[in-house]
């Protein structure tokens, strides 16, 4: 493994534990354990342990942090309370997406940003020189972010003593308490389509908080999770991955984003060019689909029409364990964006039928 990469504080609990190591975003990242498929149905069915300490974590503090943030993300801050957390995506001035962000509002004068750690040097970068009059500071590499996602998830958290019922948080609301001792802030966000937590907490905490949940797991038999099922998850929920689904090509309307696209907004980077795109109607939108013909759609294969011509190209693509169907998401011009359209994806010379379908592919089934 190269020396230039970063380590997250849980790296030795990796080794330890098996993980197998890839590069990833910069950092030595674990892509599974004991394998993405076994990974995955623990999410799906008791619950999954993630590091995510290589996401970006910046902090706006200061009378008007709320409104600086505000200027630079689709979404509308105004529209949520404090403690609170709200998706967004960035954009620059042509209304394409630097980033998807997690917004943490703490107070008007204390918002917390999560970004990719891809484009963390991006966004520190675009916020440091748009803002002004409020103190910015790039805290990524002392926070650390363990994500416990799972319909277990809660329970778990329980008998890992966290200081709170983590049942009276709703969805996207955070709190700050202890969990094993330690100091944390806990938010009921995630990104695998199930209930659970991501839990922020200084790196110096990371490894007691990790020990404890995987401790507090073994009843329910949690595993350590990594980077592959958490793609198979997030592509089963419809969740955009940057740099795949979504990017400086790629507006947040044609991306299925417009929802994060607050229009009645005063003012934001990317309003007037996204305002001039809705108008002019979209000429292409992402869509998800499943392949009806044998073979598997990866990322970057050519979409093309029955006639053969080129239309798009495959952004994600996977089988996926919980529907035992090849599934990916795509993008495709807007006439062969409705349910039911379909296309074929050239798959190294060879074509795999495939069909537009209603996502997202996995909805996770209502509490009881």
């Amino acid at each position: 493994m190269a020396d230039s990469l970063k380590a997250t504080p849980l790296l030795d609990r990796h080794r330890a534990l098996g993980g197998r190591l890839v590069p990833f975003a910069g950092y030595e990242m674990p892509v599974q354990y004991s394998g993405i498929v076994a990974e995955h149905q623990a999410v799906r069915e008791r619950a999954g342990l993630f590091d995510v300490s290589h996401m970006g974590e910046l902090l706006l503090t200061g009378e008007g942090a709320l409104e600086q943030a505000n200027r630079l993300v689709t979404n509308d801050l105004a529209r949520i309370a404090d403690g609170q957390a709200m998706y967004t995506c960035c954009c620059n001035e042509q209304g394409t997406i630097l980033d998807d962000l997690i917004l943490y509002r703490h107070a008007p004068e204390r918002i917390l940003v999560v970004c990719n750690a891809s484009n963390r040097d991006k966004i520190v970068g675009h916020f440091s020189s748009s803002i002004t009059g409020v103190r910015f500071e790039d805290q990524s590499d002392e926070t650390a972010l363990i994500a416990l996602q799972g319909p277990k998830a809660l329970q778990v958290l329980g008998a890992a003593e966290l200081s709170f019922d983590a049942s009276s948080l709703k969805s996207f609301r955070f709190q700050a308490g202890t969990l094993a001792g330690k100091a944390c802030t806990v938010a009921r966000t995630g990104y695998t389509g199930e209930d659970g937590v991501e839990i922020f907490c200084n790196v110096a905490n990371a490894v007691a908080i990790w020990d404890a949940l995987l401790e507090a797991g073994k009843p329910f038999e949690v595993l350590p999770c990594g980077l592959g099922a958490r793609d198979t998850l997030r592509l089963e929920a419809r969740l955009s991955l940057y740099g795949n689904d979504i990017d400086e090509t790629t507006n947040p309307l044609e991306a299925g984003l417009a929802w994060t696209v607050k229009f009645d907004k005063a003012e934001f980077v990317g309003k007037a060019a996204l305002e001039a795109i809705k108008a002019a109607g979209l000429t292409r939108k992402m869509v998800g689909f499943e392949c009806t013909g044998r073979g598997i759609a990866r990322h970057g294969y050519p979409i093309l029409s029955k006639d053969g011509e080129r239309i798009g190209e495959v952004t994600s693509g996977a089988p996926s364990p919980t529907l035992g169907k090849n599934i990916g998401m795509g993008y495709v011009p807007a006439a062969l964006s409705e349910v039911g359209s379909e296309f074929v994806v050239d798959s190294r010379g060879r074509q795999i039928s495939a069909v537009v379908v209603k996502t997202p592919f996995y909805k996770r089934p209502p509490a009881s």
